[in-house]
């Protein structure tokens, strides 16, 4: 199978304030949507693809706002459709690079069916969950992402669903690409919309953001500057998976799940630490990456990027493969054939 690359490259060199539109933002002050966009537009120039073919898809919230703040086409569709809307516009035009932004609620809930196909079909689109674990632009109501026995709008006397990992349901969906960033670290959250720009099939990035109206703080457990070298873990290919404010700490793979070593306790030494290996078949590795939380750091960076053909690499070499062995070369050729009466 010849590999194609369907989107042409750029013509000129380009800047941010090239892709970004001259519409007032409207989101609140503070809120995490903020340093999403401000990485988004740092990351077209990156991509270097011609302005005019890349097409923004989003649905309903708060993150839906995207297509207005970025100077290129886009599609404002309605609430879950995102990534139909988006399976559409790529088939219909491969030369386009197609960039789906939904919130949590948008994603997991009523446009979940679509999501999982989406990444199960791997269709050559990347798509970005902003996830403040609430509905916020419907003013408080409780995700399929917020935390079991949380207070909101709609659970007052405490949430009684258990929420969703992203990332574990696009490791069962089979996904090649699942990364996660923060809001607050934007310049982290550039380098891997960059790398999922840059991967053939369907990239999904995470990325953990702030509500300041409705879920103030959903992540500061991990996030906060007190706690956050040791809650989290930012990941690099082939590079041992350590971690903490002095980079002595990291996690160790004792073959049926991960632990975490301190080097120079109980004789751990670097060798005791993980590699981390991004592009392995092994879901299980990546699985277990993906759900880590409590007393393992939650995982940040690229956690998985395998190399698989995409639906818009397949559905076109399927078609010229079908139209070379057709007799039927246009609708006249079918119209014509067979047995013809004149009237």
């Amino acid at each position: 199978m010849e590999k194609r690359h369907f989107v042409p490259k750029a013509d000129r060199e380009y800047t941010k304030a090239d892709f970004a539109s001259d519409q007032m933002v409207k989101w609140c002050p503070g809120c995490g949507d903020h340093a999403i966009l401000s990485s988004l537009l740092n990351t077209f120039p990156k991509v270097d693809h011609k302005k005019e073919n890349i097409c923004m898809v989003s649905g309903i919230g708060c993150s839906s706002r995207i297509p207005y703040y970025v100077d290129s086409y886009g599609f404002h569709s309605i609430h879950g459709r995102a990534c139909a809307i988006a399976t559409g516009v790529k088939l219909a035009n491969p030369a386009l690079s197609v960039w789906v932004n939904m919130g949590d609620g948008d994603a997991l809930s009523i446009g979940g069916n679509h999501l999982i196909h989406a990444v199960r079909r791997n269709q050559d689109f990347n798509i970005t969950i902003f996830n403040n674990e609430i509905y916020g632009l419907t003013k408080g109501q409780y995700s399929p992402t917020t935390k079991f026995g949380q207070i909101t709008k709609t659970s007052p006397f405490g949430n009684i669903d258990f929420p969703f990992n992203p990332g574990e349901l696009v490791m069962g969906a089979q996904g090649t690409f699942f990364a996660r960033a923060i809001d607050a670290m934007p310049n982290l959250t550039t380098d891997i919309m960059t790398r999922a720009a840059k991967h053939d099939g369907c990239s999904v990035v995470e990325v953990l953001q702030n509500c300041m109206i409705f879920n103030n703080g959903a992540h500061a457990d991990i996030t906060d500057r007190a706690v956050r070298d040791d809650k989290i873990i930012v990941l690099e290919h082939h590079k041992p998976m350590l971690f903490g404010k002095d980079m002595n700490k990291g996690l160790h793979f004792n073959g049926r799940y991960f632990e975490v070593v301190t080097l120079g306790e109980n004789g751990a030494t670097i060798d005791d630490v993980k590699v981390h290996d991004e592009t392995t078949e092994d879901i299980g590795i990546h699985m277990s990456l993906a759900r880590m939380h409590g007393d393992l750091p939650v995982a940040i960076g690229v956690i998985r990027n395998v190399e698989r053909p995409s639906y818009t690499q397949l559905y076109e070499d399927k078609m010229d493969e079908v139209m070379a062995a057709s007799k039927y070369k246009c609708v006249d050729d079918l119209l014509n054939s067979g047995d013809t009466w004149e009237i």
